[in-house]
C-alpha cells in the first residue's frame, strides 16, 4: 500500500504542467547532450544537427502559455535545418505543433496551423526545386500533412478534455441539486412535524383553559397563529432551496393560480384545446402552494401536448375551506407520458409533498390521463 501510494503521489506530481514540461525537456535534451559531446570528442560529423536539436528543445517550456510562438520558432528552426541539409520534421517540431492544437481554440488553431503548413510546404518545395525528381504537389501535400496531423490531434485531445470537464461539471451540478432537494425534504419532514405538534399542543391547551383566563387564551392563540405562519414561511423558503440554481425560485417569476387562464389559453394556441373550471370562492394561497398549483397544471398540459395526438384537456380548480384541489384530465391515448427532463411527474410529486399534499397520476379507464393533487391550507 505504501509503494502504491508513493507511486500515485509521484504520478500526480509529474502531471503538474510545469513539472511535466521541465521533465519532458530534460528527457529530450539528454540524448542530444550525449550526442553532441560524443561528436565533439571524436571530431565526427553531425555537430550542426546536434546543436540545432539542443536549441529547439528548451522552446517547449513555453508551449502551453505561448503555443503560437512556440510553433513558429520550431518551424523556423526546422526550416533552417532543412535549408542546411541537416534534417526536417523532427519530433520536437511535432510536439510543438501538437501543442498548437491542444492549447488554442479551433478557429485560431486552424488559422495558425494553415499558415504554418503553407510556409513549411513552401520551404520544402524550395529545397527540392533543384532536384528533377521533386514533385511540388507531393511535397506540398507532405508539408500539409506534417503540420496538419499533429495540430488536428491536439484539437481532438483538447475537445475530448473539454467534453470530459463539461460532463464532470454537469454531474457535480446534478449532485448539488439532488442534495438540495434531499435537504429540503428532510427539513420539511423534521421541522414541519415539530411545528405541527407545537401547533396542536398550543391549540389543545387553549381549548382547555377556563373562560375567565382571557389573557392566557389570547397568548396561546397568538402562539398558535405564529406556528402556522412559521410553517407556511418555512415551506416557501424550502421551495426556494429546492429550486434549480439556473432558473431561480418560482417566487421570482410571479407565476400562480391567477395566471391559469392565460396558461390554458396558451395551450389552446399551441394546439391543445383546453378549458378551465373553477369551483368555490378563490382565496389568497400561500406562495409555495400558489406556485405548485400553477406548475402542476403547466406540466400536465405540456405532457398532454407532447404525448397525445388530437387530445383535449380540462383543468379543474376547487377551493375548499381547508384545502385546494387541482385536476387535469385529457382524453388522449391511454398511456402514461414520459417525464421530461425539466420537471416531470417526479417534480410534481416533490412540490405537492413539500406543501403537505397528495398527488395521484395515471391513465383513466375511459381513456386519457389524469393528474390530481390535493393540498391542505393552513387556517389563519
Amino acid at each position: 500500500m505504501g509503494v502504491r501510494q508513493r507511486a500515485r503521489d509521484a504520478w500526480l506530481f509529474l502531471r503538474r504542467p510545469r513539472v511535466f514540461d521541465v521533465t519532458l525537456v530534460v528527457v529530450l535534451a539528454a540524448p542530444g547532450v550525449v550526442a553532441a559531446l560524443a561528436i565533439w570528442l571524436t571530431r565526427g560529423e553531425g555537430l550542426i544537427f546536434a546543436t540545432l536539436y539542443l536549441i529547439t528543445v528548451p522552446v517547449l517550456l513555453m508551449r502551453r502559455e505561448r503555443p503560437v510562438l512556440t510553433a513558429a520558432l520550431l518551424l523556423g528552426l526546422d526550416i533552417t535545418a532543412t535549408f542546411l541539409g541537416v534534417a526536417s520534421g523532427s519530433p520536437i517540431l511535432l510536439i510543438g505543433l501538437y501543442s498548437l492544437g491542444r492549447y488554442l481554440d479551433g478557429r485560431r488553431a486552424a488559422i495558425a496551423g494553415g499558415a504554418g503548413a503553407l510556409l513549411y510546404a513552401a520551404a520544402l518545395i524550395l529545397v527540392a526545386r533543384p532536384s528533377p525528381a521533386g514533385d511540388p504537389l507531393g511535397i506540398l501535400l507532405a508539408g500539409l500533412f506534417t503540420v496538419g496531423i499533429p495540430v488536428g490531434l491536439g484539437q481532438f485531445v483538447r475537445i475530448r478534455a473539454e467534453l470530459r470537464e463539461r460532463a464532470q461539471r454537469e454531474a457535480a451540478d446534478s449532485a448539488v441539486r439532488a442534495e438540495r432537494r434531499r435537504i429540503a425534504r428532510e427539513l420539511h419532514d423534521v421541522v414541519a412535524h415539530h411545528l405541527s405538534v407545537i401547533n396542536a399542543l398550543v391549540g389543545g391547551a387553549r381549548a382547555t383553559l377556563p373562560p375567565e383566563q382571557e389573557v392566557a387564551r389570547d397568548a396561546l392563540q397568538g402562539a398558535e397563529q405564529t406556528a402556522r405562519q412559521a410553517l407556511a414561511e418555512m415551506r416557501q423558503l424550502l421551495d426556494v432551496l429546492r429550486a434549480d440554481g439556473g432558473g431561480g425560485a418560482d417566487a421570482a417569476t410571479g407565476v400562480g393560480t391567477d395566471r391559469l387562464p392565460a396558461l390554458v389559453e396558451e395551450a389552446g394556441t399551441a394546439g391543445l384545446p383546453a378549458r378551465l373550471t373553477v369551483r368555490g370562492e378563490p382565496v389568497a394561497l400561500p406562495t409555495a402552494v400558489d406556485h405548485a398549483v400553477y406548475r402542476i397544471v403547466q406540466e400536465a398540459l405540456t405532457n398532454t401536448r407532447k404525448h397525445s395526438v388530437g387530445a383535449r384537456a380540462t383543468v379543474r380548480l376547487s377551493y375548499e375551506s381547508a384545502a385546494i384541489e387541482v385536476e387535469v384530465l385529457d382524453d388522449g391515448a391511454s398511456k402514461q407520458p414520459a417525464a421530461p427532463a425539466g420537471f416531470g411527474l417526479g417534480g410534481m410529486a416533490e412540490r405537492v409533498a413539500l406543501c403537505g399534499g397528495r398527488l395521484s397520476t395515471g391513465p383513466r379507464e375511459e381513456g386519457g390521463f389524469r393528474v390530481h393533487a390535493r393540498i391542505p391550507l393552513e387556517k389563519t
